[in-house]
């Protein structure tokens, strides 16, 4: 019974080896097939490229239902706070991490005021004119941070953005007032201003009006001449 069962058993080994010695056709040859379809590379833009990144936090955003009279989640993303490098002006976005779908995209205006919503130090809410789903409107936002730094340090650069807004904006007020000011002295420095000051175009036109009047003065005189000269001719013929 030994002698037949070894044989058997290495028989069974031996066909295992070969099954699992891999075949010709599953060895790789080494050469590179080109794919049937070539697709060329299109360059993605996010409307981000003419804008400085001031913040960028991962957060979940929510957004107030009022009909539902709940909160509702936006997403999990990154939220931005972005100014634009020409305008100045500065905007909130948020993006959902794997769709980038936008879930927030407003302006950050000098109105807009940041608080903890109820006891939550990693929680804030806010008001804004939103225009993440393709129209302009009224949202309240909800967003939540990881740790208490972060939501701290996205409602201390909102207040940073809104004080330099107000300042700013305060400072163009002076300026408009000032320049209103001066706009108003000059005309009325212009309407006082004496006849050897005007334009040159005016101050020829003067010039021209009063050449033709010492003109006509002219002529009258040599007029008034040449009849005295007669009178004088006919009395002298007659005497």
């Amino acid at each position: 019974m030994a002698t037949t069962t070894e044989p058997t058993t290495l028989r069974r080994e031996e066909e295992e080896e070969e099954d699992s010695k891999p075949s010709a056709e599953d060895e790789d040859t080494g050469a590179q097939v080109a794919p049937i379809v070539k697709l060329q590379e299109v360059a993605v833009t996010t409307g981000e490229e003419n804008e400085d990144v001031l913040l960028d936090l991962k957060s979940k955003l929510y957004r107030f239902d009022k009909e539902a009279n709940q909160w509702k989640e936006r997403g999990v993303g990154t939220v931005k706070l972005l100014k634009h490098k020409e305008s100045g002006k500065v905007r909130l976005v948020m993006r959902q991490s794997k769709t980038l779908k936008i879930c927030a995209n407003h302006l950050v205006l000098p109105t807009m005021t940041v608080q903890e919503h109820q006891g939550n130090d990693k929680s804030c809410v806010w008001h804004a004119a939103d225009f993440a789903d393709g129209e302009l409107k009224e949202e309240t936002f909800c967003i939540r941070f990881a740790s208490v730094e972060n939501c701290k340090a996205f409602k201390d650069k909102i207040e940073e953005i809104t004080e330099s807004q107000v300042k700013d904006s305060g400072e163009n007020q002076e300026a408009a007032a000032a320049a209103s000011l001066i706009e108003k002295l000059s005309v009325e420095g212009d309407n006082q201003r004496p006849k050897r000051h005007l334009c040159p175009r005016k101050r020829k036109r003067m010039t021209m009006g009063n050449w033709k009047i010492r003109r006509i003065k002219a002529f009258a005189v040599l007029d008034c001449l040449f009849w005295l000269t007669r009178v004088e001719a006919w009395v002298i013929q007659v005497n």
